[in-house]
């Protein structure tokens, strides 16, 4: 008889703990932080890690170091960024409102990193060959060399369509030949010594291509 009465004595007590675990949750309030995250310069810390130590949660700021987190009154937030100082804030207790919005400040932090060699070769045995073995670019020097060759500057040349200046010229220099040989026959360079041995220089030096 008396096991049976505790029995419904504890069934009778279930629903009132139930029901004051639900009342204290009901109580606790919850709150809107919003904010931004900037340097002691006022510039935008991006990506700052905004977490909650309290609740084990967290949330990560966005380029412009903006992030939205809800929290509850006497929660600690921990702020975190590489290059920067950890900055805590609590959340007070005296909040009455449902938002509240942050602008927290963190400081640049120095850190020293040992210094990392970087190799693009294996071992001392490959380099080394590598460096005997390796073949230099062109400098500036000779590139401009290659492009002013007689070869090279016979192609432009010959891509190139005459403009005014360059018709004028022509069109003078075949008025003064005309002068020059007018009142008699004109002037065969089949016969002229010196025009062969121009012609003869030209395809010494690739001026002139034979074709077979």
């Amino acid at each position: 008889m008396r096991i049976l009465i505790s029995l419904i004595f504890l069934v009778g007590l279930i629903p009132a703990f139930g029901q004051s675990k639900q009342t204290e949750k009901d109580s606790v309030r919850l709150i809107q932080l919003t904010g931004i995250v900037i340097t002691d310069s006022l510039y935008r810390v991006p990506y700052a890690t905004v977490g909650d130590l309290t609740s084990g949660k967290g949330v990560i700021a966005d380029f412009y170091g903006y992030f939205a987190l809800v929290v509850r009154p006497g929660d600690t937030l921990e702020f975190r960024s590489i290059g920067f100082k950890r900055k805590q804030y609590i959340v007070p207790d005296s909040v009455m409102e449902n938002s509240i919005s942050l602008v927290q400040m963190m400081t640049e932090d120095t850190i020293m990193a040992e210094p990392v060699n970087v190799y693009p070769w294996p071992s001392r045995e490959e380099f080394a060959d590598a460096f005997v073995n390796m073949d230099l670019p062109d400098d500036d020097l000779k590139r401009a060399q290659q492009r002013l060759s007689p070869q090279e500057m016979a192609f432009v040349g010959a891509l190139l369509a005459g403009d005014g200046t360059s018709a004028y010229s022509a069109y003078r220099v075949q008025q003064r030949k005309e002068l020059y040989t007018r009142g008699q026959m004109p002037m065969n360079n089949l016969l002229n010594p010196a025009a062969w041995a121009e012609f003869l220089r030209g395809i010494g030096t690739g001026r002139y291509q034979i074709n077979q």
